[in-house]
C-alpha cells in the first residue's frame, strides 16, 4: 500500500509539472548564441543530471535504481515492483565576445528552464518501460549589424549605411518512449520511438539610410515560422562483460535513425514603398534535419568508483548538403558560407562514493562526480570547423539511508569557437550552467516500502 501511494504521488507530481515544463520550453529563449541563427539550433546535452555531471556519459550505464535516458536497453534493469522518477531544472549564463575590424564586442545573457521529466518501470520480468520529455535543441539570438555601401554599388545606388537586426527564438522538444528486454543473461536489447515537436521563429529588419541628408528609407521586415512535428527511432544494446560482487564492466551501443523534420514554413515579408525584395543573403536557410547517430560506450563500477567513456558520431553532413550565406559579414565585409558537418564527441566521467554504508558520517554517502566532453560543432564557416569542450562537476546527496533517491546538483563550464574565432572574426562563446535534479526510486518488499536494494552480481 505504501509503494502504491508513492507511485500515485509521483504520477500526480509529473502530471502537475508537465504543463508548466512544456509551457516554459516553448515560450522562452533557452539559448543565447549567434550560432543558433542557422539550422536546428544548439543541441542540449541529453541525460539526467547524474549523467551530465559526468561529462554526459551513459550509453553503457546499467545500474538498477538509476534512470538511463541514453540507451533503452538499460530499461530492462529496473527492479520488479519499482518505479523510477526524475525531474531536472537548468540555468545557463552565456558570455559572447567578438573582435572584428579592430573592434571588440561582448554580450551576456541568462536563461532558465526545465531539463528533463522521466520515469522508468518494469512491465514483466526482465522487461522494462521508459519515458522521457526533454528539450532537444534551442534557438535564441539577437544580433545587430551595420554595413556601409558605396555610392557606386550597382545594387543599392544612393543607399549609404544599412542596419540589419536579426533575431530568433524557439525550441524542439523530444518525447521518448521505449522498451528494454534482457534477451539472455547479461545482454539486453532496447527499442525506442522519439517524437519531436516545436516552433522556431526567425526575423530580420533592414533599415537603410541615404548617402546625403538625415532621412531614412522604409524598413524591410521579414519573418519565418517553422512548425515542427516528426518521429524517428532508436535501437540500443548493453552487455555485462564482467559482473561479480566486486566490480562490473558494461559495454553499450545505440543507433539513432535520422530523418527530415519537414517543418511547415510560413514566410512573411513587409516591404516599404521603395523596395520589393528581401535582404541579400537571407533568402535561404539550412534544412531542419535529425542526424543519424552512432554512440558506443563502456561503464566500469566498483563499490566506490564509477568510470564511464562514450564516443558519439553524428552524420549531419550526410543528411543535408545545402549551404547558407550569413546575413552578417566578417572580416573584409565578406559573408560566411555556413554548412552542416559530421561531428565526433568524446565524453569521459567519474563518480566517487567514499562509503555508501557509513551510518555515522553522512557526507561519506554522498556521490562526487566530474567529467569532460570534447568535440566539434555541427556547422562549418567557410569550411572551418569550430571546436567545443565542456568541464562538469556535481554531487549527489542521498535522501534516505541505503537509498537510491537523491538530490543532485551540477555545474558545467564550456567554450565554443575558441580555435578559430580570433582568426576569422567569429564569436568566441563561453557558457556556465547550473542544474538541480531530483531522482526518486520506490520499491516494495514484504516488510513494506524501501528505496534501495544493493544489487548482487553473479
Amino acid at each position: 500500500m505504501q509503494v502504491k501511494n508513492t507511485l500515485i504521488k509521483l504520477v500526480v507530481a509529473a502530471a502537475v509539472m508537465l504543463p508548466y515544463a512544456v509551457s516554459a520550453q516553448t515560450s522562452s529563449i533557452n539559448a543565447f548564441s549567434p550560432y543558433t541563427m542557422y539550422g536546428i539550433g544548439e543541441l542540449n546535452t541529453p541525460g539526467t543530471l547524474q549523467m551530465r555531471s559526468m561529462g554526459g556519459v551513459g550509453v553503457a550505464m546499467r545500474t538498477p535504481g538509476r534512470l538511463n535516458l541514453l540507451n533503452p536497453a538499460a530499461f530492462s534493469t529496473v527492479p520488479q515492483k519499482s518505479f523510477l522518477f526524475s525531474f531536472g531544472l537548468e540555468g545557463q549564463n552565456y558570455y559572447n565576445s567578438q573582435k572584428a575590424d579592430g573592434i571588440s564586442k561582448r554580450t551576456a545573457y541568462n536563461t532558465f528552464n526545465f531539463h528533463d521529466i522521466a520515469f522508468q518501470m518494469p512491465i514483466a520480468r526482465k522487461l522494462g518501460l521508459g519515458f522521457s520529455l526533454t528539450p532537444y535543441s534551442s534557438v535564441g539570438y539577437r544580433t545587430k549589424y551595420t554595413h556601409d555601401y558605396k555610392p557606386t554599388d550597382p545594387v543599392w545606388g544612393n543607399v549609404g549605411r544599412v542596419q540589419y537586426v536579426y533575431q530568433g527564438e524557439g525550441d524542439v522538444t523530444e518525447v521518448k518512449v521505449g522498451l528494454g528486454w534482457e534477451l539472455f543473461k547479461n545482454f539486453s536489447l532496447g527499442l525506442a520511438a522519439q517524437y519531436y515537436w516545436g516552433d522556431i521563429d526567425r526575423s530580420f529588419v533592414m533599415t537603410p539610410t541615404p548617402i546625403t541628408g538625415n532621412g531614412t528609407y522604409s524598413s524591410t521586415v521579414g519573418s519565418d515560422n517553422y512548425s515542427i512535428s516528426s518521429i524517428k527511432g532508436q535501437v540500443g544494446v548493453q552487455w555485462n562483460a564482467i559482473m561479480n560482487q566486486k566490480r562490473m564492466l558494461t559495454l553499450g551501443a545505440t543507433y539513432d535513425f535520422g530523418g527530415d523534420l519537414n517543418p511547415e514554413v510560413t514566410k512573411r515579408i513587409y516591404v516599404g514603398d521603395l523596395y520589393s525584395s528581401t535582404v541579400k543573403g537571407d533568402t535561404t536557410h539550412l534544412a531542419l534535419v535529425l542526424p543519424r547517430q552512432l554512440s558506443v560506450g563502456t561503464y566500469y563500477q566498483t563499490a566506490k568508483w564509477t568510470l564511464g567513456l562514450d564516443y558519439v558520431y553524428q552524420n549531419w553532413g550526410g543528411r543535408n548538403k545545402g549551404t547558407e550565406l550569413t546575413g552578417i559579414s566578417g572580416q573584409g565585409n565578406s559573408y560566411y558560407e555556413v554548412a552542416y558537418t559530421n561531428t565526433s564527441t568524446v565524453k569521459v566521467g567519474v563518480e566517487y562514493t567514499p562509503n555508501y554504508y557509513d551510518v555515522r558520517k553522512f557526507m561519506k554517502r554522498w556521490s562526487y562526480r566530474a567529467g569532460f566532453r570534447y568535440g566539434t560543432y555541427n556547422q562549418t564557416y567557410n569550411g572551418n570547423k569550430l571546436a567545443e569542450y565542456a568541464v562538469t562537476l556535481g554531487i549527489g546527496v542521498p535522501v534516505k539511508f541505503l537509498g537510491s533517491s537523491s538530490i543532485d546538483v551540477g555545474v558545467e563550464y564550456g567554450r565554443r569557437g575558441y580555435n578559430l574565432a580570433e582568426n576569422l572574426g567569429l564569436v568566441r562563446q563561453q557558457y556556465f550552467k547550473f542544474a538541480i535534479g531530483f531522482s526518486l526510486f520506490a520499491n516494495s518488499r514484504e516488510n513494506g516500502e524501501y528505496w534501495f536494494t544493493r544489487p548482487k552480481y553473479d
